[in-house]
């Protein structure tokens, strides 16, 4: 009987320390742009393997939506955009301790394989297009912006599937809801299912800028923060197709 008492104590007395170690881990939210999904959490998880002692969570979504909650007054340690506008409304309101414009991207149309459209032209002969809703998502205002200086916005509008970000533009292409759709390249790239029709040249919308900032400082957000800028995060945010704004 007293082999058991030993033998439930050492098994107590290690739940006790693996729940005392989980509680001790400093918790980082990271409000990030849909676009950066697959890349940061790579990088998440090579973070975390050097740094044991910080946990880090996402709330992913569209940079405009992201900006509104914060604004008014979501729990957030770093804030990474898809575009500077949304960025910059906070950090005019003093939200932002520390700021960096990252990374650049670039739009693409894209089709579900096989499709037959092949240029950006050919968009008012399809029946659906989709790109994300304009006034929240940072590749839809894009988007607009370059269908508008191509002329074709006026014909095309009445065809548009607005998303919520640009996942999920990419989503409604891949299942064949629509027709075409409007995504970042690094979106397009992480898909098998959609032909990358066109690359949209860079001078037909503002430019795709992505900035990143402290949002809540701490020697934990700090820490990240840095990291993000590493040569180390930057070949990740590069194999997905990102490119690096910073020396």
């Amino acid at each position: 009987m007293k082999k058991w008492w030993i033998i439930g104590a050492f098994l107590l007395a290690g739940c006790s320390q693996s729940e005392q170690s989980d509680t001790a881990k400093t918790e980082l939210t990271i409000s990030a742009a849909a676009s950066l999904q697959d890349a940061l959490e790579e990088i998440q998880s090579d973070f975390e393997q050097d740094n044991p002692d910080i946990k880090i969570q996402f709330n992913i979504g569209s940079s405009g939506s992201l900006s509104q909650q914060i604004s008014q007054g979501a729990p957030v340690d770093l804030f990474f955009s898809a575009a500077e506008e949304p960025f910059d409304r906070l950090s005019e309101e003093g939200l932002i301790s520390s700021e960096v414009d990252l990374l650049g991207n670039s739009l693409v149309l894209i089709t579900p394989n096989e499709q037959e459209v092949s240029a950006l032209e050919e968009l008012p002969e399809t029946v659906r297009i989709s790109i994300g809703t304009p006034e929240s998502v940072p590749a839809g205002q894009y988007a607009k912006e370059a269908l508008e200086a191509l002329d074709l916005w006026e014909t095309v509008e009445g065809k548009m599937v607005y998303a919520k970000d640009v996942r999920q533009v990419l989503t409604y292409v891949e299942t064949g809801n629509v027709d075409a759709g409007i995504v970042y390249q690094t979106d397009a790239m992480s898909s098998e299912d959609v032909t990358v029709v066109e690359e949209l040249d860079s001078e037909l919308h503002a430019p795709i800028v992505y900035p990143l900032g402290i949002v809540k400082e701490s020697e934990a957000a700090r820490l990240f923060y840095d990291y993000l800028k590493s040569e180390e995060a930057l070949a990740v945010f590069e194999e997905y197709g990102f490119k690096g704004l910073t020396p």
